[in-house]
C-alpha cells in the first residue's frame, strides 16, 4: 500500500489571530505561513510523489501553489472529506472565549462524544477522514504501484484523527498528538497495518524550547483547530 505524506497548512490569519477557523471563508497563509508554503519544494524535493490531495479551503490550496509551481507534472485532486472539521456556531470565534464554554472540557478530556453546535461531531469528522485516506491509498495503488508516495494537504484536527487511526488509538487519545503549521507526517501503510514514518516535522526544534510566556492555567489544553505553532 502507498505512503501518505500529511502536511498541514502552513500558519494562517486565523492561527496569528487566535481564532478558530473552521470553514470560514477567506482565511489566507499570513507571512509566516507563505515563507513556510515557500520551503516545501525543497523539503519534499527527495520524494516521487505520484499526486497531491488538498482540502478545498484556501489555506490549503495556497500552500500548496508553490510545490505545484515546480512539479507542474503532479496531478492535484481536491476532497471536501479532508476539509477542516465543521465546528459550526464556533467558527470564527476566538479560541480564548471557547475556553469557557462547557463543551471545550469535552472537547479536550472526551472528544468523542464532542458534537459541535450548528456542526459535526469530531468523530464524523475523523470518520470521513480515514474513509478518504482508505479510499485514496487504494486508488493511487491501483493507478501508481503499491510502493507510490503522495500527498494530502489539510488541517490539524483531521491530521490528528488520521494518526490516531492508524496508531490504534481511541479517538479520545487524538488530543494527545500534535501537527504544527506546515509540518509533514508520513504514514505507511500495508496490508497489516499503518507504520507512523513521522510525525509533526517542521525541520525547525525552535519550538521545543521552554517558553516563558505560557500561561499557567490551561496551558495543558490541546490546541482545537491545531494552533499557531512555535512563536
Amino acid at each position: 500500500m502507498p505512503t501518505l505524506i500529511l502536511v498541514r497548512h502552513g500558519r494562517s490569519t486565523a492561527n496569528t489571530g487566535g481564532v478558530l477557523a473552521g470553514w470560514t471563508p477567506g482565511v489566507a497563509l499570513d507571512e509566516r505561513g507563505r515563507a513556510q508554503a515557500a520551503a516545501l519544494p525543497a523539503r519534499l524535493a527527495e520524494l516521487p510523489l505520484a499526486a497531491a490531495v488538498t482540502s478545498p479551503l484556501q489555506r490549503c490550496r495556497e500552500t500548496l501553489a508553490p510545490l505545484l509551481a515546480a512539479r507542474p507534472e503532479l496531478p492535484l485532486h481536491t476532497d471536501e472529506r479532508i476539509g477542516e472539521c465543521r465546528y459550526g456556531d464556533w467558527s470564527g470565534r476566538k479560541l480564548a472565549e471557547l475556553a469557557d464554554e462547557p463543551l471545550w472540557e469535552l472537547v479536550q478530556r472526551h472528544p468523542s462524544s464532542a458534537v459541535f453546535p450548528g456542526g459535526e461531531s469530531v468523530r464524523a469528522m475523523q470518520a470521513r477522514a480515514v474513509d478518504a485516506v482508505r479510499e485514496w491509498n487504494e486508488r493511487i495503488a491501483h493507478l501508481h504501484g503499491e510502493d507510490a508516495l503522495y500527498l494530502m494537504c489539510t488541517h490539524g484536527d483531521l491530521i490528528k484523527s488520521i494518526v490516531a487511526d492508524a496508531l490504534g488509538l481511541h479517538l479520545d487519545q487524538f488530543q494527545r498528538i500534535t501537527a504544527d503549521p506546515c509540518s509533514v507526517t508520513a504514514v505507511r501503510y500495508t496490508r497489516l497495518r499503518p507504520y507512523l514514518l513521522r510525525l509533526g516535522d517542521t525541520g525547525d526544534l525552535a519550538g521545543l524550547a521552554p517558553r516563558g510566556d505560557a500561561p499557567a492555567d490551561g496551558a495543558q489544553d490541546a490546541a482545537v483547530g491545531g494552533g499557531a505553532g512555535a512563536p
